[in-house]
């Protein structure tokens, strides 16, 4: 299994720079099932946030991009399920991406909910405002 950072996942989906999209998408074609990449949250977020900010794109743009991510048999994304999750969700609206896997995250802890300051994020069902009932 080979770790894959965001900068790497970010060359290969976007392809904006020549020799390092085409050493991103040489190093993605060499994973099989057998010997695949392995793409942590942290990076997933940063994935998300880098789309976002750095190139513009849309939701709907973002989820298609985590999809096929999703759906790569040579890739392995740690918490596969609540990614799938948080990106639906996400793709309706609301908090933002880096806000649903918070949620999920403490979710799948066992927390009861997680308290936060951010009342957007708050509106989550795994979220609570701090100080609110």
């Amino acid at each position: 299994m080979t770790g894959l950072d965001t900068n790497v996942v970010i060359r290969f989906l976007m392809q904006d720079d020549a020799e390092q999209g085409r050493m991103a998408s040489d190093l993605i074609a060499t994973l099989t099932e057998e010997a695949p990449g392995f793409v942590c949250r942290e990076v997933l977020v940063e994935i998300v946030w880098v789309l976002e900010r750095a190139y513009g794109l849309g939701r709907d743009d973002i989820c298609q991009a985590l999809d096929g991510l999703l759906e790569a048999q040579e890739l392995i994304l740690e918490s596969a399920e609540r990614v799938a999750l948080a990106a639906e969700r996400y793709r309706r609206g609301g908090p933002g991406f880096a806000d649903q896997m918070i949620a999920l995250a403490g979710q799948g802890a066992g927390c009861a909910r997680t308290v936060t300051f951010d009342r957007k994020a708050a509106k989550l069902p795994e979220m609570a405002l701090a100080g609110g009932s």
